[in-house]
């Protein structure tokens, strides 16, 4: 993308981000969640898109965030935000360390077999955590409460996610824009090559999970207090829902690229939410309509379909007669 539009872009975002909890008061915990989709996607494509792993494991860095965050401040004895800033910083070192362990045996494996391993380690994850009596068990986990009315927490959140998500956007936006994207978009197009020439690819590999493992424990943590109870299959390791829905938002957007996933998230949250007010009862069966036709007719995903149709508008140069013969045939 153009620097001049997508910096226009970033600020008209910006802009509406900041006014929108004064312009929609009643719908701001709607749109936290949207900041919260938004990360979801963006860490998920670090992975899947960027570097052609896709992982259905990442909602474990979500949990163990959402845990380590409210087991911290109901431990400390601290004041409630003082321990949600311990809490924090505690859920994402944990993650980070775990995605760091996993990382040597985990992201040894390709293709199928990794998926699958993702998949078991978000599943085990929600068992271990709903048989362990120190986290609650199977009834889950209460966070402390904020100090101060409903309002003002839900716009305390909503400003918290947002500062993640737009953390994670620059963070991930300059990581490709460097070697480090290069290495991992070597990765995603021929491994054995890369590792051939000399790229360590279980360090890249193990670096990228990590960044996204940081990122979602964050969010973990911020999420578990909004909703003030956590619990450990529907929302810490909720890989039905937002284990799934990470991906389909990439894939919707477009994967691989840096506003893809920020597009089908907003996209994804949006119809989710008009399918809940105004079909419910049916609103499973559209999100399952919606889910068969992402996979079907958008492949790759909008900007993708976009990229392919008018790739000069990306900056990629095209031969005008072999354009213009493609278009008349």
């Amino acid at each position: 993308m153009n620097r001049t539009p997508e910096l226009l872009l970033i600020i008209g975002i910006g802009l509406a981000a900041l006014v929108i909890p004064w312009l929609l008061p009643n719908f701001i915990t709607q749109f936290t969640f949207l900041w919260v989709m938004i990360l979801f996607a963006l860490t998920w494509d670090l992975l899947g898109g960027q570097m052609g792993y896709n992982s259905f494991g990442n909602i474990l860095f979500f949990g163990i965030g959402a845990y380590a965050c409210a087991i911290v401040q109901r431990d400390s004895g601290l004041d409630y935000f003082v321990a949600l800033a311990l809490g924090l910083v505690c859920a994402g070192l944990v993650s980070t360390a775990v995605a760091t362990l996993l990382g040597a045996g985990v992201l040894g494996m390709r293709g199928h077999y990794f998926a699958i391993c993702t998949l078991g380690l978000g599943v085990a994850a929600g068992e271990i955590a709903g048989g362990w009596e120190y986290v609650g068990a199977g009834s889950g986990m209460v966070t402390p409460q904020y100090p101060g009315e409903i309002g003002a927490r839900n716009l305390f959140y909503y400003f918290l996610a947002l500062s993640f998500t737009v953390s994670c956007f620059f963070v991930l936006r300059r990581l490709y824009q460097s070697r480090f994207g290069l290495a991992i978009n070597a990765i995603r197009d021929d491994e054995d090559k890369a590792e051939a020439m000399g790229l360590h690819t279980t360090r890249y590999k193990t670096v990228a999970w990590g960044v996204a493992a940081f990122f979602l424990a964050l969010t973990g943590g911020a999420v578990g207090n909004l909703i003030g109870f956590i619990d450990p299959r529907d929302v810490a390791f909720s890989g039905a829902t937002f284990g799934v829905w990470m991906i389909l938002m990439a894939i919707l957007g477009g994967k691989g690229t840096v506003w893809g996933p920020v597009l089908g998230a907003a996209l994804f949250h949006l119809t989710q939410e008009l399918f809940w007010n105004f079909l419910f009862g049916w609103q499973r069966v559209a999100l399952g309509a919606l889910i068969v036709a992402i996979v079907v007719f958008f492949p790759q995903g909008i900007l993708g379909w976009v990229q392919e149709r008018w790739p000069e508008r990306f900056g990629h140069r095209v031969d005008s007669e072999a354009r213009h013969n493609e278009e008349s045939s």
